[in-house]
């Protein structure tokens, strides 16, 4: 179990702002919450801490209070949501995007804004302790003690608990804006829950996510729109999708299978395909952060240092070692894991259109620059199977979630496509 507490700009998911440029701007097809968020800024703009802040404001009331469940599916934004959020909160002019607060909230270097990242498999108990132990003291800068948990569902139940007394029980002047999927039990505790003040976040449509790629990150307007049509609704995935093309060499790896089924051999090919491609790209992500963090841990643990007390350090180096690995390795197999999650959603997608395409629905295709491929698929199949299909998928996600070893789940998901 690991997590990282953010002071440090994510520079992959474009969390910067542009000069003159408000921080709702980075909110992308969200009109409704961006609407209650501001309200909701403004009012604390107002507040006289000792009597006008309270718990329980009911949804659509404009109120502003000290926790927030910001939920949504993935790449509806969530985190950004509550980032811009947090800036509007700290911002004398609730959101400019000009002040110093607004471009320290966005680049994750606040000094009173403090992100809770899961980097490993779980966020536990001792980094949800550490951060609200500071977040209970008074702002040093600004008006606000915030604390953004992303991916609040990947919170031990120890972590939970503990987060809880704090969010029922907030210090003053301290804000928790939590994210995740949903307000299921599963994703959330219900007595979490209780106490926020709940903000639902749409599923982005693609003109949206197009007219953001073509904007804010100057990507042609042609790959800018096929991008956000094949996404689902994910802008960080939109983005990787026009810029990297490893990005959708992967996606044509992974949409090959249903073509490959045919064949055993070409299908566990393919299979073996999609676990190393998840396995590389895992390891691509780890190597260069990886070894500058070995090298900061070395210079902070006195290497190369002589003298009086050099056994003790080094005794303790080798500590700090053992766990910097462990926290590393962590953090590479659930890179892994979304990695894989992410090709498993794509293949969801796809059959998602087949069986759409059988049925004769008129909805909006996932992989519409596959349509003829699609309807061949759906002539060529049934809407029971291409459904069975969609279910073996699932509880392979399922087992993923779970640590079955990938090759494994993999190969049985695999077996069960061809089965149909």
């Amino acid at each position: 179990m690991t997590t990282q507490i953010a002071h440090v700009a994510k520079t992959s998911g474009g969390w910067g702002i542009i000069d003159g440029v408000s921080v709702w701007s980075q909110v992308v097809g969200q009109p409704t919450a961006v609407s209650e968020l501001q309200a909701a800024a403004a009012q604390a703009a107002r507040v006289r801490f000792s009597d006008e802040l309270g718990d329980g404001v009911p949804p659509g009331s404009g109120g502003m209070t000290h926790s927030w469940l910001f939920t949504g599916p993935p790449g509806s934004g969530r985190s950004v949501a509550a980032r811009a959020f947090a800036a509007a909160l700290e911002c004398p002019d609730q959101g400019c995007g000009e002040c110093p607060a607004c471009h320290t909230v966005m680049a994750g270097t606040h000094a009173d804004v403090r992100e809770i990242v899961p980097e490993g498999l779980s966020i536990g108990v001792k980094e949800v302790r550490t951060t609200i132990d500071v977040a209970a003291r008074r702002p040093t800068t600004a008006r606000w003690q915030i604390v953004i948990v992303e991916d609040a569902d990947r919170l031990t139940e120890q972590a939970s608990n503990a987060l809880l007394k704090s969010v029922e029980e907030p210090a003053e002047r301290t804000v928790f804006l939590l994210c995740c999927p949903s307000e299921h039990p599963d994703d959330i505790s219900v007595t979490i829950r209780s106490r926020c003040r709940a903000l639902r976040l749409r599923t982005p449509a693609p003109e949206a996510i197009a007219a953001v790629l073509v904007e804010r990150d100057g990507i042609p307007e042609a790959d800018a729109t096929w991008a956000a049509s094949v996404c689902g609704g994910h802008i960080g995935r939109a983005r990787r999708l026009a810029r990297v093309p490893e990005a959708r060499e992967e996606r044509d790896a992974v949409l090959a299978l249903p073509r490959a089924l045919r064949s055993a051999a070409d299908a566990f090919a393919a299979s073996d395909a999609m676990v190393g491609a998840a396995a590389s790209e895992a390891a691509a992500l780890a190597e260069s952060r990886d070894e500058a963090e070995r090298e900061e841990l070395a210079v902070s643990m006195g290497a190369g240092g002589t003298g009086k007390g050099t056994a003790q350090a080094q005794r303790s180096a080798r500590a700090a070692e053992k766990d910097l690995e462990k926290r590393q390795k962590s953090r590479t197999t659930r890179n892994r894991r979304d990695a894989l999650d992410r090709a498993l959603v794509d293949l969801a997608g796809y059959y998602r259109d087949v069986l759409a395409r059988g049925l004769g629905a008129s909805v909006t295709s996932t992989h519409p620059d596959r349509a003829t491929e699609i309807g061949a698929a759906a002539r060529d199949s049934t809407p029971e199977a291409s459904l069975r299909r969609l279910e073996a998928i699932l509880a392979c996600r399922e087992a993923l979630a779970t640590n079955v070893k990938p090759e494994i789940a993999i190969d049985a998901l695999v077996t069960s496509l061809r089965a149909g």
